[in-house]
């Protein structure tokens, strides 16, 4: 079986299951590892295509991916904590609004 058909499989099954994720849990902290395993998924192919093509430009956007999604998991997961101190509950059919 051809490897760059594996990356494709694996990478749509991140992605469909980060997408279920997204959609159908509630609470905020699995909608945020929904988002992550699909952030991972676009991951897995940008670094599978960039070592097949011998392209080290891919391998650092890559690292800025990761970058990025560090950052982007740090802010989830500190506006879940505020709403948990504020609501006492962070699921996402409770927010109304987010006000400063």
């Amino acid at each position: 079986m051809n490897s760059s058909l594996l990356v494709w499989g694996a990478s749509g099954s991140l992605f469909i299951l980060g997408a279920a994720f997204l959609v159908l849990r509630r609470q905020l902290i699995a909608m945020i590892i929904g988002l992550e395993l699909m952030i991972n998924a676009a991951n897995l192919n940008i670094v599978a295509y960039a070592a097949r093509r011998g392209d080290a430009a891919g391998l650092a956007a890559a690292m800025l991916v990761i970058a990025a999604a560090a950052a982007e998991a740090v802010v989830g997961l500190s506006l879940i904590l505020n709403l948990l101190r504020e609501e006492g509950a962070a699921e996402s059919d409770r927010i109304r609004e987010l006000s400063g």
